[in-house]
């Protein structure tokens, strides 16, 4: 087994592309969840 791996640039573009994927669905789910509270809220004010 070699001791020294090197990602190299694809490794790198790979970690930036998954990285920013998982950022974005963690805002979209985020997002989602406080309009279903607003709407929670709003029903629960009637």
């Amino acid at each position: 087994m070699p001791k020294d791996v090197d990602m190299g640039s694809a490794g790198s573009l790979t970690m930036v592309i998954l990285f920013v994927s998982v950022v974005f669905l963690l805002r979209s789910f985020y997002k989602r969840y406080n309009r279903l509270n607003d709407r929670r809220d709003e029903g629960s004010d009637n």
